[in-house]
């Protein structure tokens, strides 16, 4: 049984379930909240320590504005609705990403960052405003800066993922095989799953299946396993 300490999300599908049973994407994306607290819960009973989601990617900018702030209202009422019940359930935030939203949103998260950084449960780490790319051009600068040895080692070090494991796991959903930019290093020895279902149709039942999957995988990371 392979050990599971992280799973990462690409929770694609929300503005395409919105137009398909509501005849909006907003739709889509208030139901896709909805999955998003199903699958941390079954994150916790399955005691998986790190669940990185990936809400909303620098690339997502070319949206349409009113979809944007739909969606960082969204997050905002998820917030200051939920964030008593993440502490009491003992769960700890870390946001990923260049956070140069409005002053009232990036007030909001780090102050979400700080009350729960002490909890142990589970780690979720919400990618926002996060591209791969730009985070590796940015840790190779400050790595050249800082006048250290370039190497793997040193490299994560500047890396937003530094002291966060890898993810064993990364999920798909939408029916769409590619990394859209997420976590391209991190991901670098990661079992793959690729999900037709749209994220707001994306059940409990769906991951444990995906999770048991993943625990029989013969992973032998370049070695040569009899």
């Amino acid at each position: 049984m392979n050990p599971l300490k992280h799973v990462a999300i690409i929770m694609d599908g929300n503005g395409r379930w919105g137009l398909k049973n509501k005849s909006s994407r907003n739709a889509g994306h208030k139901q896709g909240l909805v999955t998003v607290e199903k699958i941390i819960q079954t994150t916790i009973k399955q005691n998986i320590k790190y669940l990185t989601l990936y809400a909303f990617s620098t690339e997502n900018w070319k949206r349409p504005k009113k979809e944007i702030n739909y969606l960082f209202n969204l997050l905002e009422n998820f917030l200051k609705k939920k964030l008593n019940l993440l502490h009491k359930q003992n769960i700890k935030l870390k946001v990923i990403g260049v956070k140069n939203f409005s002053i009232k949103l990036n007030n909001l998260l780090k102050s979400a960052e700080k009350k729960l950084s002490k909890n142990t449960t589970l780690q979720i780490n919400l990618a926002l405003n996060y591209g791969s790319k730009t985070e590796l051009i940015d840790a190779l600068k400050k790595l050249k800066k800082s006048g250290e040895k370039i190497n793997e080692k040193n490299l994560n070090n500047y890396l937003q993922t530094k002291n966060i494991p890898d993810p064993d796991l990364l999920i798909r959903t939408g029916n769409t095989h590619r990394l859209s930019n997420f976590l391209l290093w991190q991901i670098a020895y990661s079992e793959i799953f690729f999900e037709k279902k749209l994220w707001p149709d994306f059940k409990e039942n769906d991951y444990i299946k995906i999770i048991k999957k993943f625990r029989l995988i013969k992973r032998n990371f370049g070695n040569i396993n009899e």
